[in-house]
């Protein structure tokens, strides 16, 4: 699997900066972190790496508080004189393992702005509340997520497909062939180590192990961040049943017919939330720009990678035999797709998509995406069926000051002029799920170019 991730670009414009700070790679766990900063430091001449999982690379940070002191260590450990500095690139992983670490970062921008630094690290918000001197404002971050489909397009050799991908409209010619490779990534997903596995093998049933061993890394994981014995136990219970309950709105007050209370819970959930590995997408009833998420309002539950929720719900051999998958679990797994390819964009900053509901008490008017474009709020519903079953979309198009919709399905790309039930004319993007990468674009694209 031998390609650059959509990320190393992003690298390559940090390293070119002049007035670059060190770069804080962050991500779950097995995203990929490492091998994308370990094959982007073949960019230098000398390299520095440490892993603050081991104790002698650890201990760099226990021994040395002043920053000068710790580069002239690390330059003599690694045989490199000081002149060649600024062909060095110092890599830190599992940064989170020492706020010491996390806390000199600010002094390398000060004393040492001619040495590219970058470090690596999962959970490291929990890492941040025990660091008493945060560097903000003397770093920058990259967000690295599971590979998406653009992604594994190119890791599964499909580069024609790729360009064709990019391509708008889409060729009506490259559309069957497209919806055959999405519906293997939406099998498979995008975590590396089991795209590498598929890639070799080219067998479902010998990806579930994989699955099985990065979920398993994850429970562990998340329990030694826990507060204590309760906060560990929910976090627990939540990571074992929470596939049981992603097709629906949650609330956190007995979660998965367990005892804990909505405190305990909602504690347990922002950990996950924070960590990448179940994150919270809370509903919006804004109809015009900014989208501001409504947070005393039911999330849904949105799994870090839709291979591990196959997996976790055993479903691999159904999904084999299914044309549309939207047929699927009342159609919940292509919201979970989609949104894992809006947040893969997701590189210099973070910000969830939402969903829309009707501010109305008790309405049941629910919209699966809403996306800004300029001062409007578009809303985009995924559906299989006709235009006619788009009733949510329709009482959000009836409400809005615009005249655009979308419609995310299994079918090809077009335009079409429809009217609501209530009278009002609209005009409705019907693009294949295989553009969730693209989507921003096709907006664009459609605003740009059609009018009522």
């Amino acid at each position: 699997m031998n390609f650059k991730r959509q990320v190393f670009n992003s690298l390559l414009e940090w390293k070119s900066d002049e007035g670059r700070k060190p770069l804080v790679l962050r991500g779950a766990r097995q995203v990929g972190k490492t091998t994308i900063i370990k094959d982007f430091a073949q960019l230098y001449k000398y390299k520095i790496f440490l892993n603050l999982e081991k104790a002698d690379d650890f201990a760099f940070f226990e021994r040395y508080s002043d920053v000068k002191t710790l580069v002239d260590a690390l330059l003599l450990k690694n045989n490199i004189r000081f002149v060649d500095i600024s062909d060095t690139i110092l890599f830190i992983d599992e940064i989170q393992e020492s706020p010491e670490a996390i806390s000199i970062l600010r002094y390398f921008y000060e004393d040492f702005p001619q040495l590219s630094v970058i470090a690596a690290g999962s959970l490291l918000e929990h890492a941040m509340r025990k660091v008493k001197s945060f560097p903000v404002g003397r770093i920058t971050y990259l967000y690295l997520h599971p590979l998406n489909f653009p992604e594994f397009l190119k890791a599964i050799g499909q580069t024609r497909l790729l360009d064709k991908l990019n391509e708008i409209p889409i060729s009506k010619t490259a559309h069957p062939l497209l919806i055959e490779a999405f519906n293997k990534y939406a099998i498979v997903g995008g975590m590396p180590e089991v795209v590498k596995n598929y890639i070799v093998k080219d067998n479902m049933a010998d990806l579930a192990p994989v699955y099985e061993s990065i979920w398993e890394t994850y429970k562990n994981d998340i329990e030694k961040y826990a507060s204590g014995e309760t906060n560990a136990n929910v976090i627990k219970h939540i990571v074992n049943v929470a596939h049981l309950f992603f097709d629906d709105r949650i609330k956190f007050q007995n979660f998965g017919n367990s005892n804990y209370r909505s405190r305990e819970v909602g504690e347990a959930f922002r950990s996950l939330d924070a960590a990448k590995i179940i994150q919270l997408i809370y509903p919006t009833t804004a109809l015009n720009s900014p989208i501001i998420p409504d947070l005393k309002k039911s999330p849904r539950l949105q799994f870090l990678d839709i291979g591990i929720l196959n997996n976790e719900l055993g479903i691999q051999e159904e999904l084999l035999a299914i044309d549309d998958l939207n047929a699927l679990y009342k159609g919940a797994l292509i919201p979970q797709i989609i949104f894992q390819e809006l947040l893969s964009l997701n590189q210099t900053t973070y910000k969830k998509p939402s969903f829309w509901v009707r501010e109305k008490t008790q309405a049941s008017a629910e919209v699966d995406i809403v996306l800004t474009h300029k001062n409007m709020i578009i809303p985009i519903e995924i559906k299989s069926g006709t235009t006619g079953s788009l009733k949510s979309l329709h009482q959000f198009v009836d409400r809005a000051e615009h005249n655009y919709a979308v419609r995310i399905y299994a079918g090809e790309f077009r335009i079409d002029k429809s009217v609501t039930p209530s009278g009002k004319p609209y005009l409705l993007m019907n693009i294949p799920y295989y553009l969730g990468t693209m989507l921003k674009n096709y907006i664009s694209y459609f605003v740009k170019n059609y009018q009522i």
